[in-house]
């Protein structure tokens, strides 16, 4: 075996798989809030939250312990459903209780598009039909059937062919809701357009939604997965904006940093996967017992703090400084996540590499090419906002 010393970073290019010709590629040894550390101490603000997913700062002590703790006991078991086991059991009672009624069962899977994979298949085991709306610039993951969905067609032309019968709508476009017909099983939605580039629905447009899916028999999906768990100013965003889906799809926050992804629905609906057939969807490693005491914590700190209420301020306070700015024209803003758009591609694919010079972490939207993203852990300060906006700033000086 050669012992030739390369170091992690070649390491990382030579032996992991890689998504993109060009991944940022910075090593970071620990992280702890909001901050990110590469070597050398090399501090970063962390604007992205491993995507909406760090809602409660990185390496919480909480969540932590919840972690080594649970370890401690026991891991993997069998098959999810199969045991009673208690984080998943506590974990599930109080979502059930956060969350508007009828979505009382919860049934955990491993991931996101794991998550929209198995709502899907529920709804047309509840319907019987096959016809599934999205919208176009949506996103719902990448695995083979939710990659159907999408409605970038650069993303799903090497893997045709895909899941039949599925059509798209425009978010926002009330005539569109008329193409939701009786042999509509199911549409999937994000109640906020996150890869279209924070995207918030116009007034009337989500009830319009739920009464027009209500009249034609059809599931309705949020897919609140980079929506929920306070990034919008409210625990989920279908209680910021008072309607209810059938279906709530959940994963990224979920798990306070551990790999965890869940359905909702009420009663009634998840009983359907215990017939016709038995063992409608299964799922080896989905509610984890760690990623469920993880999830349980992270839980329990967003009810008892007030970072969830505070979230529409603090994003705000970037609207308010960024908005003026001239090289900004226009700032799309959800309670705590937020697109800064630049009006030109070019300009926005310079700022991610110049933030991070400036010790800032920010990523880019993949339907909408103009913005760059500020979406920090909730439990960023004031300060540690204005620090942040200091290097915004001075990357955006540099265009």
């Amino acid at each position: 075996m050669s012992r030739e010393p390369y170091r992690l970073r070649e390491l990382f290019f030579r032996h992991v798989g890689q998504t993109s010709p060009s991944p940022l590629g910075f090593e970071i040894q620990r992280a702890e809030g909001v901050f990110m550390y590469g070597p050398g101490s090399k501090r970063y603000i962390d604007l992205v939250s491993g995507v909406s997913v760090s809602n409660v700062g990185h390496s919480n002590p909480e969540v932590v312990e919840a972690v080594r703790e649970q370890a401690g006991k026991y891991m993997h078991l069998m098959v999810y459903g199969e045991i009673v086991q208690q984080p998943q059991v506590e974990h599930a009672k109080l979502l059930a209780d956060v969350l508007p009624d009828p979505l009382e069962v919860v049934y955990y899977v491993n991931s996101g598009s794991e998550a929209n994979e198995a709502a899907l298949k529920l709804a047309k085991r509840k319907t019987g039909r096959t016809e599934i709306i999205s919208c176009y610039n949506s996103y719902h993951g990448s695995t083979h059937g939710v990659l159907s969905l999408m409605g970038s067609e650069t993303f799903k032309s090497s893997f045709r062919p895909l899941l039949p019968d599925v059509n798209h709508i425009s978010f926002n476009s009330f005539p569109d809701l008329e193409k939701i017909t009786g042999r509509t099983a199911a549409v999937i939605i994000e109640p906020v357009q996150g890869e279209g580039g924070v995207i918030l629905p116009a007034e009337g447009y989500l009830e319009a939604l739920r009464e027009r899916c209500t009249k034609t028999g059809t599931v309705l999906i949020f897919d609140e997965i980079q929506t929920g768990f306070g990034r919008c100013g409210k625990l989920f965003a279908c209680i910021r904006w008072k309607v209810v889906p059938d279906i709530i799809t959940l994963a990224k926050a979920l798990g306070g940093g551990m790999p965890l992804g869940a359905f909702v629905a009420s009663a009634e609906l998840m009983s359907l996967w215990q017939t016709n057939p038995v063992l409608g969807h299964i799922t080896t490693f989905g509610g984890h017992p760690v990623s469920c005491a993880a999830a349980l914590a992270a839980l329990r700190i967003l009810l008892r703090e007030d970072w969830v209420e505070e979230a529409g301020r603090k994003g705000e306070i970037y609207k308010s400084e960024l908005e003026v700015h001239p090289a900004v024209k226009e700032i799309r803003q959800a309670g705590l996540i937020l697109a800064v758009d630049l009006g030109d591609s070019e300009a926005a694919g310079k700022i991610i590499p110049l933030l991070l010079e400036e010790g800032i972490m920010s990523d880019w939207f993949l339907f909408n090419p103009t913005s760059f993203r500020i979406a920090p852990p909730l439990s960023i300060t004031d300060e540690e906002i204005m620090m942040s906006l200091e290097g915004i700033k001075r990357a955006l000086d540099r265009l």
